[in-house]
């Protein structure tokens, strides 16, 4: 499985990177290129997926992006590893729910060569942390499929301002938490992006 790996050092703006990826999207359906894998980071951003509602967004002053991805409002900004994808689900069983639960898998495995014990939520789509019995998001997903080529990504929060959270209803969810990997443990997590880009093609494989 030949997937181009690309990582970007400095933030990348939202609109940029989904008129790229759509760009790939199309070259992919038309046979003139493989798969991507895209790991970078954005500017201070609420983007909004196509379930959201306007009352999940608390603080009226904050711009929202609307994009074309699943789910609800979420932030994006410096801390957080964001993982793009363009990957074509016609070489292998077109079963997006599948594909979710691959993005999941390599999530809590990655987490788990940290030492950190993360899940899964059949209700709620994102990875999930129990600290002290208050459950808190540390993963969240958000995928389209266009032409049986899945894209958009996950985010993964590692060291990013929690507080900006308090301007939404993060995903929709108002009885949970955000959480981030310094705040579950405070450790070095230089080079984590190469360990999840390492299990997720090895789960796509599977």
């Amino acid at each position: 499985m030949k997937i181009e790996i690309k990582k970007s050092q400095k933030p990348v703006k939202y609109e940029y990177a989904l008129k790229f990826m759509e760009k790939r999207l199309l070259e992919i359906h038309q046979n003139k290129s493989g798969d991507l894998i895209w790991i970078l980071e954005h500017e201070d951003l609420y983007t909004a997926g196509t379930s959201f509602k306007e009352n999940e967004i608390i603080d009226k002053t904050i711009k929202i992006f609307k994009t074309n991805r699943g789910g609800k409002i979420t932030y994006h900004g410096p801390g957080q590893l964001i993982f793009y994808f363009v990957i074509d689900l016609k070489k292998g069983k077109k079963d997006i729910r599948k594909f979710i639960s691959i993005i999941e898998k390599t999530i809590v495995e990655t987490l788990k060569y940290y030492e950190i014990d993360v899940f899964p939520d059949k209700n709620n789509i994102g990875v999930w942390y129990n600290e002290n019995s208050k459950i808190k998001k540390v993963a969240a997903i958000g995928v389209r499929v266009s032409k049986w080529i899945a894209y958009h990504g996950f985010s993964l929060n590692i060291n990013n301002n929690l507080e900006k959270y308090n301007a939404i209803v993060p995903c929709g969810i108002k009885d949970k938490g955000v959480t981030n990997l310094k705040n579950i443990k405070d450790q070095n997590y230089e080079g984590i992006e190469n360990i999840l880009i390492e299990n997720f093609i090895s789960n796509l494989k599977n």
